[in-house]
């Protein structure tokens, strides 16, 4: 999650990015079939048992970035409070050595998740309508959660790591003296419920480089410090890692992290 600074990249064109990398105009759409979103009705594969198991719980899905983010730096490198320090509104995401974005990425993923969801009898909410905008801030996707009085809300993303770096890990929050606080506990929950059914359901490896057992704690993520659901990030492995980067470019790989995702808080919702 490192960025150049806005100056410099405003000169390249681009803007800084959340997960590690940067993203141009020819990097978001561009012929990339990959990144588009995929109508995943006919690949989803939820079991009859489990048909209506999350009847009446309310899940937020927050698909991280936006692919038009880079079309207005202005807007997306505007500070925001999220209660331990300022930051950037929004930042583009990162992507692949082929050009593969973060956000199409995300985008995919978490429409894919919401049509499992939803066929298990959950109501769903996305804190995007699309890839082609700008934002929402990170503020208001904490926000969206909120207001839908979520059972779980849960961020897509995936990371730019130097290219040796492998696995996936979950970002839980901390004790701000907050909003957050109360949630704190149930977000650990949520957490290693996500962890345990990603792990299981992709067979992607725990991250080498980041946090232990691919969890992370931090303080600093207004979608998590805002948050007063449970709430929790998962970063689904390195996009500039090349083996990861072929699987997430799959459209049957991506369902199968959609469907573990599922499982995953279908496991915490105890459905």
């Amino acid at each position: 999650m490192r960025a150049l600074p806005a100056t410099v990249l405003a000169l390249l064109g681009l803007t800084a990015t959340a997960c590690g990398g940067v993203a141009n105009s020819d990097a978001v759409g561009g012929g990339d079939q990959a990144g588009q979103a995929q109508a995943p009705a006919q690949q989803t594969t939820t079991p009859k048992r489990a048909a209506k198991a999350l009847q009446g719980k309310v899940i937020v899905i927050d698909p991280g970035h936006n692919g038009g983010n880079f079309r207005d730096p202005k807007a997306v490198n505007r500070k925001v409070n999220v209660l331990t320090k300022w930051k950037a509104c929004d930042t583009t995401g990162t992507e692949t050595a082929g050009r593969y974005t973060e956000a199409a990425f995300t985008w995919d993923v978490s429409n894919r998740l919401a049509e499992i969801l939803k066929q298990r009898g959950a109501s769903v909410k996305l804190t995007r309508a699309d890839n082609d905008s700008v934002g929402p801030c990170i503020t208001e996707r904490a926000a969206i959660g909120n207001q839908a009085k979520a059972d779980a809300a849960l961020s897509v993303h995936a990371d730019g790591a130097a290219p040796g770096n492998k696995g996936f890990h979950v970002i839980m929050p901390q004790k701000i003296k907050g909003p957050v606080d109360p949630v704190v506990g149930d977000s650990k929950e949520l957490g290693l419920a996500v962890r345990e059914a990603f792990r299981k359901g992709t067979g992607l490896p725990y991250s080498t480089y980041i946090g232990k057992d691919a969890l992370d704690y931090r303080s600093d993520l207004g979608g998590l410090n805002l948050s007063t659901v449970p709430k929790v990030f998962i970063e689904c492995g390195n996009m500039k890692n090349a083996g990861e980067a072929a699987k997430f470019r799959d459209p049957a790989f991506r369902q199968r992290i959609a469907l573990a995702l599922a499982d995953g808080l279908q496991q915490y919702l105890k459905a």
